[in-house]
């Protein structure tokens, strides 16, 4: 523990030093393809119901203060990567978001004893390129879904429900193929969906392919198939395999505007379901995004999504969710952009627990205000 606090420190007090320094340092012994680029994202988070469904699970991902301010994430990653050789990769995020996508095995709320601060590392990776052919082992992000970890990659404040039932990160090894500029192929072997250990558990596969058909249309395929226990982020029990595949595709239909939509289908052998049983549980997932940029300052976005857990093994509860998302973005300065959301959540059935920890309703009722700061 001594150690861990003196590695957290010291992360701290680099991080601090990257961000609030007054004099920047001489340039002349950093390599060329040496980066440091980061971000700030805070926000206001107004919940109408409880952050959980009536099975105990929360029913938002990163959006869960039910009234109230948050530092979701502050992140900094340094970055060696040049175009052939050996590379590194390092990227460190604080906030109440670490306690969501830290993996099993490294828990943060325990280590820190805080449910709204941690520190963890979600990519933590070497490099080696050789012409079309890249390779990196370590910790690394997720191939699926159209949403990221980091906030300024997305266009909506809250992650959607695809994000929530697929996994942030991963442990292991992943080499990506360059056929040409169209068409990109992906292999790794890792330690499954959010796991840094249970090494008994078995392996998982993952696999991608994207191209490029012109500047306007381009699709991409994943997945993931592996040994996963019957109860996540657990190390004893049962062990089914679990499969997901997601799918991608993105049409550029002006300069300002842009269509995407995200299809996901996974099912898993040996599953806990809410009725005690271990049996075999799948689940689908549709999304699609509208994302319009009036112009230098200002653009929307408008997310739909429908997910069947005809199971109930990634809810806690048998149920078809759905939700709606808009978010109108706003940039008064260089890289810093304020984002208002409002979202509406439903369910055929009455999944969503009250404020009063008893009653449970159909249907959730979101407002947000974000604000996200680049630096690089």
């Amino acid at each position: 523990m001594k150690n861990l606090k003196i590695v957290v420190m010291s992360a701290c007090y680099i991080f601090s030093s990257l961000v609030f320094a007054d004099v920047t340092p001489s340039t002349s012994a950093i390599p060329n393809n040496f980066k440091v680029t980061g971000y700030l994202d805070g926000s206001y988070n107004y919940l109408q119901q409880s952050n959980k469904f009536i099975s105990g699970s929360n029913n938002r991902y990163f959006d869960l203060a039910q009234n109230g301010l948050t530092l979701q994430q502050a992140a900094i990653t340094m970055a060696y990567q040049p175009e052939k050789g050996f590379g590194a990769l390092l990227n460190l995020i604080a906030g109440r978001d670490v306690n969501t996508f830290a993996s099993y095995g490294f828990r943060p709320s325990t280590e820190f004893d805080s449910q709204t601060f941690a520190i963890d590392f979600p990519q933590a990776f070497l490099q080696y390129v050789k012409g079309p052919v890249t390779i990196i082992g370590g910790r690394f992000l997720t191939l699926v879904g159209v949403e990221q970890v980091d906030p300024t990659l997305n266009t909506n404040f809250s992650r959607g429900i695809l994000f929530y039932n697929t996994s942030d990160t991963h442990t292991g090894v992943r080499g990506t193929y360059v056929v040409n500029d169209k068409l990109n192929l992906i292999l790794g072997i890792n330690d499954g969906w959010d796991n840094i250990r249970d090494w008994k558990r078995g392996q998982t596969v993952e696999f991608g392919l994207s191209y490029t058909v012109n500047p306007k249309v381009s699709f991409s395929a994943q997945g993931y198939s592996g040994k996963e226990r019957a109860t996540p982020q657990t190390d004893f029990g049962p062990k089914g395999t679990r499969t997901l595949f997601d799918l991608i595709g993105t049409y550029n239909a002006t300069e300002k505007l842009a269509l995407i939509a995200n299809y996901d289908y996974g099912w898993q052998t040996q599953a806990a379901l809410p009725t005690g049983a271990i049996s075999r549980a799948a689940w689908m997932g549709l999304a699609g995004y509208a994302n319009y940029k009036f112009n230098d300052k200002w653009r929307t976005s408008l997310r739909g999504e429908v997910f069947r857990d005809e199971d109930g093994f990634r809810t806690g509860v048998v149920q078809n969710w759905k939700e709606v998302t808009i978010t109108v973005g706003y940039t008064p300065i260089k890289n810093l952009e304020l984002r208002g959301e409002t979202r509406r959540d439903f369910s055929n059935v009455n999944s969503f627990l009250a404020r009063n920890g008893v009653s449970a309703h159909d249907f959730q009722q979101s407002y947000a205000l974000e604000g996200v700061y680049k630096f690089e």
